[in-house]
C-alpha cells in the first residue's frame, strides 16, 4: 500500500487580486497531487479586512472544486487558528511589516511567501531578516518571480555559465501600462506602496544583483509624474505615485546596471527587455515574447544566436496579472531562495 501524501495547509492573507492568483496556483499545486507531486496541498483559511475581497475568494474557491476555506477578518485570527502550515502575504505594501513580525513571533511555526516589496522601509527590512534568521524552523521567501520567467530564467543561466564572462553592464527596459485599480486604491500614492521604483522595480534591482553577482554601492536617479493618474483624486488627494522614470545603480564590482521605465507606454510589442553584457558576450531577454539572443564579441552578429525560451516543466498558466508567465507557480512551491 502507497504512503499517504504529506499534506502543507496553506492560508492566504490579502485576498485582493494578488491573493487570487495564488489561490488559482495552490488550486493546480492540488490537483497535481498523484500525478507528480507527492505533497498534498489544501487552502484552509483567507484572512482580510475586506469584506468583499473574502466573498471573491470564496467564490472562486467554489469555482475551482477546493474545500471551502475557513475565512477570518484579520492575519493574527489565521495564525491562532492552528490550520496553517505556510502562509502566503499578497496584502497591500505598507502592511506587510506588522503581518510579517506577528508570523514569525508566533509559538506556532509559519512557513512564508510574501509578495514583493518585503516591506516599504529599509529600517523594516532588516528588523523583517534579524527575527526570521532566528527561526531556523521556517522558511520566509519573497515573492521575486520574475527570476522564474522562463526567458529571463534562460538569461541567468547563460550568464552563470560564463559564457558572457565578467558582466559589465545590465540594462532593463520596462515599458508598459499603468499600474492596476486594486482595493481602496492603496496603491496610488507613496505611503502606502513605497513608490513605483519599490513597488514595481524592486523585481529588476533583483535581477541586477543577481546578474552582476555583486551588491549595490550608489544609485542615480531622475523620474517624474508625465501622463497617468494626474486627472485621479481619492478623498481629496491626487496621485504621487512616478509614471517613468532612469535609474543608474553602481555594484562593489564595477559593474552598472540601467532601468528604463515607462508606465504609459502600451504601444510596446514587449513590456521586458533585459541586456547584460559581459567582457566576452552579450545576452538579451524579451517578455512576452520569451526570446533569448546571445553572442560572442568574437563571433559577432552573425555569430548571435536566437532561441525561444521554454519550460516544459510549466502546465499550466493563468494570466489574472498580465506578463507573470506561470512564474508565480514557481514560487508557491516554497524553497529557501532568500535575497536579502
Amino acid at each position: 500500500m502507497a504512503a499517504a501524501a504529506a499534506e502543507v495547509r496553506y492560508g492566504i492573507v490579502g485576498v485582493g487580486m494578488m491573493g487570487r492568483e495564488h489561490l488559482h496556483n495552490l488550486a493546480h499545486l492540488a490537483a497535481e497531487v498523484g500525478r507528480e507531486q507527492s505533497v498534498k496541498v489544501r487552502v484552509t483559511g483567507l484572512a482580510d479586512p475586506h469584506q468583499e475581497s473574502l466573498r471573491l475568494g470564496l467564490q472562486l474557491a467554489d469555482e475551482l472544486g477546493l474545500p471551502a476555506p475557513q475565512t477570518f477578518s484579520g492575519h493574527r485570527e489565521l495564525l491562532d487558528s492552528g490550520l496553517c502550515d505556510a502562509v502566503i502575504v499578497s496584502s497591500p505594501n505598507m502592511t506587510h511589516y506588522e503581518i510579517l513580525m506577528d508570523i514569525i513571533s508566533h509559538h506556532q511555526p509559519h512557513h512564508i511567501l510574501v509578495e514583493k516589496p518585503l516591506c516599504t522601509a529599509v529600517q523594516h527590512c532588516k528588523k523583517v531578516i534579524e527575527v526570521a534568521q532566528q527561526r531556523p524552523d521556517i522558511i520566509v521567501q519573497v515573492g521575486l518571480e520574475y527570476r522564474y520567467m522562463p526567458p529571463v530564467a534562460k538569461l541567468i543561466d547563460i550568464v552563470k555559465s560564463g559564457t558572457l564572462g565578467q558582466v559589465r553592464m545590465v540594462a532593463i527596459r520596462e515599458h508598459r501600462f499603468p499600474f492596476l485599480v486594486k482595493v481602496n486604491n492603496w496603491n496610488r500614492f507613496n505611503c502606502n506602496s513605497g513608490g513605483t521604483l519599490v513597488e514595481k522595480c524592486c523585481h529588476f534591482f533583483d535581477l541586477m544583483r543577481l546578474f552582476a553577482a555583486a551588491n549595490p554601492v550608489r544609485v542615480m536617479a531622475s523620474g517624474a509624474i508625465d501622463v497617468n493618474h494626474k486627472d485621479e483624486m481619492y478623498e481629496g488627494k491626487v496621485p504621487d505615485i512616478i509614471d517613468n522614470a532612469y535609474v543608474i545603480v553602481e555594484f562593489d564590482n564595477g559593474s552598472r546596471g540601467m532601468l528604463d521605465l515607462c508606465m504609459f507606454a502600451e504601444g510596446s510589442r514587449n513590456e521586458q527587455e533585459i541586456s547584460v553584457v559581459g567582457d566576452t558576450g552579450k545576452g538579451e531577454a524579451f517578455v512576452p515574447e520569451s526570446i533569448v539572443r546571445f553572442g560572442k564579441r568574437t563571433e559577432g552578429r552573425d555569430g548571435v544566436v536566437t532561441i525561444m525560451a521554454e519550460d516544459d516543466r510549466i502546465k499550466y498558466i493563468y494570466f489574472a496579472v498580465p506578463y507573470h508567465h506561470s512564474a508565480l507557480l514557481s514560487t508557491c512551491n516554497l524553497r529557501k531562495t532568500c535575497t536579502f
